[in-house]
């Protein structure tokens, strides 16, 4: 019988404790350890987790346990120190976006898992769904037509949301939907149009120096000169929404809240595709593929860099 890859997790927030899920009940892997600085929140997790360790510092998780992959789930401002850890004692690493909280740090991660070859990945949940996939198909396809222009547009009505209050999300330091939104829109550009160009933006932020911002807009283009725009608000007096639209010639989609996707034409009214989204691929499996050295759909760290890329000239840092 083949090995279950024996899983540890650092960090459970609202992410986190969705992909703690996904590993706890896939047959491939077995959860081995859970890390976080928050005790109490352990011992939450304590019953439900009965078989797994629990640990409050990591390096003590990772000494006293059989550990083959680590999913980093911290803010980002500690996934620089802590994937550099794991990496360096060969575990293979999962890690949330952004990859790390500068460009030095995101490179740094990049050279250290190629240098240990060890499987390396990001919790980019949206690639895995059949409604991105059905977009990207109908526009590499060229259903829509030449490519014209791209715009992405993030309206909060608050900032963070009611279900991520912490004491980091809403920080200039690590914080802010830049950072936390944005990157899943870059790297879905990346994967489907290429690689994104000459960016410059123009980031508004409150007279509290250690808030995020409160609007950007952001000016990109494709490697052939198609217009990329990013706008994004909070604090607004509207529902939270979400759009992600390619202009074609023949026809425009729009991706909205991460799930609907509708498609319009000169001829023929707006119309929300009958698609309901559900996981095309497995990211736990395909991060198994990985390690195992078979065909893998996965967002590796050379991803991660190309979007802290962009990000860091969004943020004008």
């Amino acid at each position: 019988m083949k090995k279950e890859v024996k899983v540890a997790m650092i960090g459970i927030g609202a992410i986190g404790e969705r992909v703690l899920r996904k590993f706890q009940y896939h047959s491939g892997v077995e959860l081995v350890a859970v890390c976080d600085q928050n005790a109490e929140k352990l011992q939450t997790l304590k019953e439900d987790l009965e078989d797994v360790s629990l640990h409050t510092d990591y390096v003590d998780m990772l000494q006293k346990n059989e550990i083959d992959l680590v999913y980093i789930a911290v803010p980002p401002k500690y996934h620089h120190e802590i994937a550099l850890y794991v990496i360096k004692q060969k575990k293979h690493v999962l890690c949330e976006k952004p990859l790390a909280n500068s460009l030095n740090e995101a490179l740094e991660m990049l050279l250290a898992a190629r240098e240990a070859q060890v499987t390396h990945a990001m919790n980019f949940p949206m690639v895995y769904t059949n409604v991105y996939q059905l977009f990207k198909d109908k526009v590499v396809s060229g259903e829509i037509g030449e490519v014209k222009r791209v715009e992405v547009h993030l309206h909060f009505t608050e900032w963070p949301r009611a279900w991520q209050k912490n004491n980091w999300i809403s920080s200039r330091e690590q914080g802010g939907y830049i950072r936390e939104v944005a990157p899943h829109y870059i790297h879905m550009i990346h994967d489907m149009l290429g690689e994104l160009h000459d960016v410059t933006s123009l980031v508004e932020y409150p007279e509290d120096e250690s808030l995020c911002e409160t609007s950007f807009v952001t000016h990109m283009k494709l490697q052939n000169g198609v217009t990329v725009l990013f706008n994004g608000v909070s604090g607004i007096g509207q529902k939270e929404h979400l759009s992600f639209k390619v202009f074609g010639e023949k026809g425009t989609l729009d991706l909205t809240n991460w799930s609907q996707l509708s498609m319009s034409s000169p001829d023929k009214p707006t119309t929300v595709l009958p698609i309901e989204r559900t996981e095309q691929h497995d990211i736990v499996m395909e991060i198994l593929n990985a390690i195992e050295g078979k065909e893998a759909k996965i967002v590796t760290f050379e991803h991660g860099y190309q979007v802290q890329q962009v990000l860091e000239k969004m943020l004008k840092k």
